[in-house]
């Protein structure tokens, strides 16, 4: 078999199944780990999949900076925002994550809300000029052009005089197994930093999203409290996080 179609090979499977085993397959072909290793990493390279041990799992196409994000998935992201601007509370201290989803969140949320908004996304912050009762907290630091959020030392220190009722978190990538996770280190921590605090975090998760994986993990798909899905999402997708002991809601 040659090495174009090994690879056309893999990513069927992938699509088909959702994850590869390294093993399984060499074994079903006759042929080395080595060989399917190296396909793995190639495929990687270009994009086309997520490896992890033993094996890859799908790559999420939400890695792209905040332009292209845009075009993924909007009409799904925009009901994603809106379901989960109406979860906000008066009242409440809450954080905006960055991201494409999390913009549609604050253009969603109600212009007679009373609230504290703390958001690292200069994005956000502007989004939230339609809310006169709402207080904005923009949060600073070095701005990571790429998700076009604020990261560095400086924002950490001032995560560390934080307390939200809940944090509104985004990602690139939503596995059982993976996690939760996005595509740069320092954001991934961040988010983390984020997270610890909130006294609950709600992921915002478009259909993108599910079932890929991006290289580094935020935390276990179980630390998260509550998941926001499309109302096209896989019905075992949410009995299986339900039986993480997520709340899901389904956005309309």
């Amino acid at each position: 078999m040659l090495t174009s179609q090994r690879k056309h090979l893999l990513l069927t499977r992938l699509d088909r199944d959702g994850q590869l085993v390294a093993k399984a397959i060499s074994q079903e072909l006759g042929i080395s780990e080595d060989t399917i290793r190296r396909d793995l990493r190639e495929l990687a390279q270009a994009g086309k999949l997520q490896r992890v041990h033993g094996g890859a799992l799908p790559a999420s196409p939400a890695v792209g900076n905040v332009a292209a994000r845009e075009q993924i998935a909007s009409l799904d992201k925009q009901a994603i925002g809106r379901a989960a601007a109406a979860m906000v509370q008066p009242g409440q201290v809450v954080i905006i994550d960055g991201g494409t989803t999390a913009l549609q969140m604050a253009r969603h949320l109600s212009e007679d809300l009373h609230a504290t908004v703390l958001t690292h996304s200069p994005a956000v912050a502007m989004a939230l000029a339609h809310c006169p009762h709402v207080v904005i907290q923009l949060l600073g630091g070095r701005l990571f052009r790429h998700s076009m959020v604020a990261m560095g030392a400086e924002l950490m220190e001032q995560l560390s005089r934080v307390r939200a009722d809940v944090f509104f978190l985004g990602a690139t990538g939503v596995h059982a197994s993976a996690g939760v996770t996005t595509g740069d280190s320092e954001e991934a921590a961040v988010k983390r930093a984020l997270h610890r605090c909130a006294a609950e975090t709600v992921l915002l998760a478009s259909g993108e999203k599910l079932g890929a994986a991006s290289a580094y993990r935020i935390m276990a798909l179980a630390d998260v409290s509550a998941v926001v899905v499309h109302k096209g999402t896989p019905v075992p997708w949410i009995r299986s996080a339900r039986r993480a002991g997520l709340r899901v809601v389904q956005a309309f």
